[in-house]
């Protein structure tokens, strides 16, 4: 059928996918499903995150399936932190302030389990540059519009 014909009829033409897209595909799918599962662990789990894996999730379905893009972007507990981040780069006030007891907790343990010094403050250190890095975005969609609208930046680089 040419491009004439299948104007007329209202049929797509198709590319036939190459050998090396569809591997491509499948590697990017069985890894957005690792990142999914990795994500739910850490709901439960406290310690683990959930936030970056379902980020990373929805990229690699993006990159391999509509069908499971679409599923992850209007799942009732992840899709609305992927869209809000996506859209305005919002990092939820109440996900701030569990990161940090979550993180101050792991330090307390860490460092009455190892009693490792030097250990515990580089530990400390690299908490400090996470909850640096999160506290510069917003916590609400007001809090980033608002930002936008005063020309102000958003997140580090925008």
């Amino acid at each position: 059928m040419n491009q004439l014909e299948s104007a007329f009829f209202g049929k797509t033409i198709w590319k036939k996918e190459s050998k090396m897209s569809k591997i491509k595909k499948a590697l990017w799918m069985g890894l957005g499903f690792i990142l999914v599962g990795v994500a739910y662990i850490g709901v439960i789990v406290p310690g683990i995150p959930w936030s970056t894996p379902i980020l990373g999730a929805a990229y690699c379905f993006a990159q391999s399936s509509e069908r499971f893009h679409n599923w992850i972007m209007n799942h009732p507990k992840f899709g609305p932190f992927i869209k809000n981040w996506s859209t305005y780069r919002v990092y939820p006030t109440a996900a701030k302030y569990l990161m940090v007891a979550v993180m101050t907790t792991s330090l307390v343990i860490f460092f009455l389990t190892v009693a490792n010094v030097k250990a515990t403050i580089y530990m400390a250190i690299t908490f400090a540059l996470i909850i640096g890095w999160a506290s510069r975005y917003p916590g609400s969609r007001a809090e980033a519009e608002r930002r936008i609208e005063a020309g102000e930046k958003i997140g580090w680089l925008k």
